[in-house]
């Protein structure tokens, strides 16, 4: 390959960022409707927006494999890499400092962007190697979790690696273990497009021109401002969108706490300890906080307090 092809950008690579980001906002508008109330809460953390998240970030890191193989493959470009990898280290560091200020008790200390930085530089190390080794080496990483977890990594130094046994609280918590495995399987992809001559066919073959390829290229061609800038945008119009229609969060709350009560008790007394848990929240104007997470009966005595007189109400007759 000359310098000259293996410079120029591939459209289909930037069309499958484009998706990705695109389905990120959908998981984020997700996000907000549950973080003001519209939405039960806990949906975009669990069930299939659970999977749905980790999916978007898997191929976003999978790219960033791929794109990390195809950038250098006749040398690392230092240049362009140095200012590249500035602007995510900012941005990354932009992120915790918002978080810490508007979401302290689960502000973003190693997500997507701090996993990226992290691929950045230590994915420089794998760039010579071929496709069977990096894909062995992937699998291995992504077995780590499996068996590595220990309490040697419970310090909050050692929390980004993903091996404490207790996950942090985090509104977005992507670790080196076992995230870094997709961007080793992408690498491994990068290498095999160049081998079998994928590239120059991908290039030489770009999608057909029309709104929705121009606009999803668009997208991927600006990653980095797009996915700094659509979660404001979004949590901006929510919030709006409350002050002319407000949540009904004392109904959100019963549902998703008669949901999970549910699993382990009837029915009827689940409605009857939850009905009392909002009433006494809402007497002492808890139910905000306990709504958005922000409170539960492990961090804040009162929640607890209150929680345990409705069970002893609602379940003093089981044995």
């Amino acid at each position: 390959m000359t310098d000259a092809a293996s410079s120029r950008r591939i459209d289909w690579i930037d069309i499958a960022r484009g998706v990705a980001l695109i389905a990120m906002a959908i998981y984020h508008f997700s996000w907000d409707l549950g973080y003001f109330g519209y939405i039960d809460p806990a949906a975009a953390s669990s069930g299939p927006l659970k999977w749905f998240a980790r999916s978007i970030a898997s191929s976003f890191l999978f790219l960033v494999g791929i794109s990390l193989i195809l950038a250098h493959v006749n040398g690392i470009r230092w240049k362009g890499y140095g200012r590249r990898l500035a602007m995510i280290v900012a941005s990354a560091l932009a992120i915790t400092v918002a978080t810490r200020l508007f979401t302290p008790d689960a502000y973003v200390f190693f997500g997507i962007l701090h996993q990226i930085a992290f691929a950045s530089v230590v994915g420089l190390a794998f760039l010579r190697l071929p496709s069977p080794v990096l894909f062995a080496i992937a699998a291995a990483w992504l077995s780590v979790p499996f068996w590595g977890k220990s309490m040697l990594f419970d310090a909050p130094w050692l929390t980004w690696l993903g091996l404490s046994p207790f996950p942090p609280r985090s509104n977005d918590f992507v670790p080196v273990f076992p995230w870094f495995a997709a961007v080793l399987t992408g690498m491994g992809v990068g290498r095999l497009l160049i081998k079998t001559n994928a590239t120059d066919r991908l290039r030489a073959h770009p999608p057909g021109r029309n709104l929705v390829s121009t606009a999803l290229r668009f997208l991927g061609r600006h990653s980095l401002a797009t996915y700094l800038l659509h979660q404001p945008i979004l949590i901006a119009c929510v919030y709006l969108f409350s002050l002319v229609s407000p949540p009904d969060q004392g109904a959100s709350f019963v549902r998703s706490c008669v949901a999970t009560c549910s699993a382990q008790y009837e029915a009827d007394k689940c409605e009857a300890f939850c009905g009392c848990a909002l009433s006494k929240l809402q007497e002492n104007g808890l139910l905000e906080g306990v709504f958005k997470g922000e409170l539960s009966q492990s961090n804040d005595p009162r929640v607890a307090e209150l929680t345990d007189a409705c069970s002893i109400e609602a379940f003093s007759d089981d044995k």
